[in-house]
């Protein structure tokens, strides 16, 4: 296999590395209620996913 010619330094690691940090989460609308929250996971707020009923949630 092919090896590098020099060490990949601490500071070019830690550069590439750092674009990813600073993305923001993606949020999909519930079209129930219009609340976000993140997509393929179960709606915190009604506790909708997919139009059923998943988790009973206490309304407040």
């Amino acid at each position: 296999m092919a090896q590098p010619k020099r060490k990949t330094s601490k500071q070019r690691s830690r550069i590439r590395r750092g674009g990813k940090r600073y993305t923001a989460p993606q949020l999909a609308k519930d079209p129930t209620d219009g609340s976000t929250f993140r997509p393929h996971r179960v709606n915190p707020a009604n506790g909708m996913y997919r139009g059923r009923q998943i988790i009973e949630v206490d309304q407040f």
